[in-house]
């Protein structure tokens, strides 16, 4: 069956943001809101969804490659589980994990490819494997040494909002204004890493979904993500399968995957412009089926 495909139009029927430019090494992309989906693979025993599914380097590599056969234009590669209350990891174990897998995929496709990792030492050895993003929840905090390898680099970098540690984000979480504390911080570390030679528009921002935040502090970010692109940088948003779904929804892990395509569409209107998800094809089936329909004209 041939797929059907709409008129062109100008006019998408979504609501249309400022562009902005990501400089990523190889590669610069003029993102505005359109939405690009990361998928995940997570190298881990214990991460929240898939842990220990794709421990094996092989069926992580076969697996980073079916999620871009069904639609991503990123992978983002971890090998450390940042769950609430997961154990850390030493940076021995986590480059036993993910070099394999980021090395493997490298050979074997042209997708852009980050490392989710807080170690500066991980990040080094990530980027000379043919990693191209460095994707840090604690925005290039936890590890001093983590922006000097991000600044001598070319790479990507994808900084993130997250109050306290995996171990003790989710203690119960307080803010003052959710939306204007995240948007404090995240224009704190752009200040950081322009003083640190990392300009700009290599950077994406992250507001943290599930990262010190409760059901209502999440819901709140994500409808303000307006204001948080204000700060002139685009946004990634990590909502996939997370807690807040269940709260929602009243749905164990394994049965998310609609509630997570809903945020999708949802966060494609509101002007997300990278979306990391387990569940590509659906996400992407989704947002195609939406767009197609905004964008149709009978007669």
């Amino acid at each position: 069956m041939n797929p059907i495909h709409p008129p062109h139009r100008d006019d998408t029927g979504f609501k249309s943001f400022p562009s902005r430019l990501w400089n990523i090494g190889r590669s610069t992309l003029t993102l505005n809101g359109d939405t690009r989906l990361m998928g995940i693979v997570n190298v881990t025993p214990d991460s929240f969804s898939d842990g220990g599914d794709f421990l094996d380097p092989d069926r992580a590599v076969q697996h980073g490659l079916q999620l871009v056969s069904e639609g991503a234009e990123f992978l983002d590669i971890g090998g450390e589980s940042t769950r609430p209350g997961a154990e850390p990891v030493g940076v021995d174990e986590e480059l036993k994990r993910v070099i394999p897998v980021i090395q493997g995929l490298r050979e074997k496709t042209h997708c852009l490819i980050s490392i989710d990792t807080t170690k500066s030492q991980v990040a080094r050895e990530a980027l000379s494997a043919g990693a191209d993003i460095v994707n840090d929840i604690s925005g290039l905090t936890f590890d001093p040494q983590m922006i000097e390898v991000c600044a001598e680099s070319n790479c990507g970098v994808i900084a993130m909002h997250i109050k306290g540690t995996p171990q003790t984000m989710q203690d119960d979480p307080v803010y003052d204004d959710v939306v204007t504390d995240v948007k404090q911080f995240l224009a704190s570390r752009l200040s950081a890493f322009t003083s640190a030679g990392i300009a700009e528009e290599r950077v994406m921002l992250d507001p943290g979904i599930g990262f010190g935040k409760t059901a209502t502090h999440n819901l709140e970010l994500m409808q303000n993500l307006t204001s948080i692109r204000a700060l002139g940088r685009p946004l990634l948003v990590g909502h996939s399968r997370k807690r807040f779904l269940k709260q929602i929804l009243g749905r164990e892990v394994e049965e998310r995957t609609a509630g997570t395509v809903g945020v999708s569409i949802a966060l494609r209107m509101l002007g997300a412009d990278l979306l990391r998800v387990h569940d590509v094809r659906a996400v992407k089936d989704a947002l195609t089926a939406c767009e197609t329909l905004m964008q149709w004209e009978t007669g």
